[in-house]
């Protein structure tokens, strides 16, 4: 099977949590370098995207997925939280706010991006980034 055809991914179960979603950038940003694929702008991305699910997807006692995978020249990056009842939707936060610009930041960011409604209480938040095969 050659690098164009290959398909590879990553799949895991992280705590709904600050903590949970600095581990999803950690180790999403170790999964790309073992991949031979630049960590940025897919870090950045994973880091709003599971910052998000951690704190407005948040559920108590249930976890959020990260999913990275690769076919071809794209990488598709998906969080999956327990709050479907809450889609996303970008904001134009006051210039003086802190908080409010994750979505923005994906979207500058993302090739494409989106959400999907997933099995009943889910929902799958993605982006896609062109990398180099």
């Amino acid at each position: 099977m050659n690098q164009e055809t290959a398909i590879r991914n990553l799949s895991l179960l992280l705590s709904s949590t600050p903590r949970g979603a600095r581990l999803a950038r950690l180790l999403a940003t170790e999964q790309l370098r073992s991949w031979g694929l630049p960590s940025d702008p897919a870090r950045h991305i994973v880091a709003e995207l599971a910052t998000n699910a951690a704190t407005h997807g948040r559920v108590p006692g249930r976890d959020f997925r990260l999913t990275l995978y690769v076919v071809g020249g794209t990488l598709r990056i998906e969080v999956t939280d327990t709050r479907g009842d809450r889609l996303p939707r970008p904001t134009r936060p006051a210039p003086d706010a802190t908080t409010g610009r994750g979505l923005l930041v994906v979207a500058a960011l993302a090739s494409r991006w989106g959400v999907a409604p997933g099995p009943h209480p889910r929902k799958t938040v993605w982006a896609e980034v062109d990398v180099p095969t």
